[in-house]
């Protein structure tokens, strides 16, 4: 694919990526609540709010992940964010399917403008794991499917904007293109003199380590720009040590790690975990950066924590362990500049 800057187009050579395991994982993934129950041990008898009429927003959860689950326990924490629950289709006062009128920020196909200095490319609509929570899970990806057209046009409202310093990349999931594609969109992107971050927002790397390839690392740590990985870990069960020397090719390529959460009902609001989750993140080399608030998006309200609760919790947090490793409580507000930081409740 040519791609055009400053009005000529360029052909980048980039070697072939040959399919590797991490595509495998994606194609075998677990894809209905009958594969998830018997690969975890489970029975629809066990969990009584089972839905199983998912046809909206499919399960999907590769396998390297349900082993994570912990076999026949339907409380699991991790089972939690990905097992679909009559509980969605209950419909809640001030939840929408657009939490965060992300329809009016964008201001091309594929393209959100929400804060000043930065914008976002939303790159494929698919995941590699469906979370039950998402905020985009009635986004409208059709509308917003970034073609080659739409590419040219998002990166020409890039270049005739200065004030514009970070593209983040996001979806779906960014890291569900190829290696191959990534490293021609980054050239192009780093063709652009005033960017001088690119931003990953991700959960593939957690679900398939795989994902992190050698090509992957150097295409990240060659580029002029700034990289910096937002992995997204809600529980310490998730981070598996197959992912740790992928994370070690990254920190090598000079790409900052960083990682957010959303505080979920059921899964993580407790102090110990999101002690423990902390904990571990710093030991694989992560730094924490957010834990968010639910975004009140249609079919995830059973998740949602009042927040008063979410401040006493990080309060909590904070008493245990240094500053550094205590994540910022954070909530995304529509119109606002910026996230909104909560303060803590000490």
């Amino acid at each position: 694919m040519a791609i055009k800057s400053n009005g000529v187009m360029i052909h980048r050579t980039v070697p072939s990526v040959q399919p590797n395991n991490w595509q495998s994982e994606l194609s075998s993934a677990l894809s209905s609540v009958a594969e998830l129950l018997a690969f975890t041990g489970m029975q629809s008898a066990d969990i009584p709010d089972l839905d199983t009429t998912d046809l909206d927003f499919p399960l999907r959860v590769p396998r390297g992940f349900a082993r994570r689950i912990e076999y026949g326990n339907p409380n699991d924490p991790l089972l939690r964010q990905v097992l679909p629950t009559t509980r969605e289709h209950l419909r809640s006062e001030f939840y929408s399917d657009d939490p965060l009128h992300e329809s009016d920020a964008a201001v091309l196909p594929g393209l959100v403008h929400k804060y000043s200095s930065r914008v976002l490319l939303i790159l494929t609509g698919a995941c590699a794991i469906n979370c039950r929570y998402c905020f985009r899970r009635h986004f409208p990806y059709q509308e917003n499917r970034l073609d080659h057209s739409h590419l040219l046009a998002a990166l020409d409202y890039v270049r005739s904007r200065p004030g514009i310093n970070e593209i983040i990349l996001s979806g779906g999931d960014p890291l569900l293109l190829s290696d191959d594609k990534l490293a021609e969109l980054l050239g192009a992107i780093a063709d652009i003199p005033h960017i001088q971050r690119i931003r990953l927002h991700t959960r593939t790397p957690v679900v398939i380590p795989q994902r992190i390839t050698p090509e992957l690392a150097r295409l990240l740590g060659e580029t002029r720009l700034k990289s910096v990985m937002v992995l997204h870990i809600n529980h310490q069960n998730e981070l598996d040590p197959a992912l740790e020397p992928g994370l070690a090719d990254l920190r090598r390529a000079n790409v900052t790690l960083l990682n957010q959460s959303v505080l979920l009902k059921g899964v993580n609001d407790n102090v110990d975990t999101l002690c423990a989750l902390s904990d571990k993140l710093f030991g694989f080399g992560i730094m924490p950066y957010y834990l968010h608030l639910l975004d009140k998006v249609h079919g995830a309200a059973h998740f949602d924590l009042e927040r008063t609760a979410a401040q006493r919790l990080v309060g909590e947090v904070a008493s245990r362990l240094p500053g550094y490793l205590v994540p910022r409580l954070a909530v995304e507000e529509p119109g606002k500049p910026a996230k909104t930081i909560i303060a803590p409740l000490l």
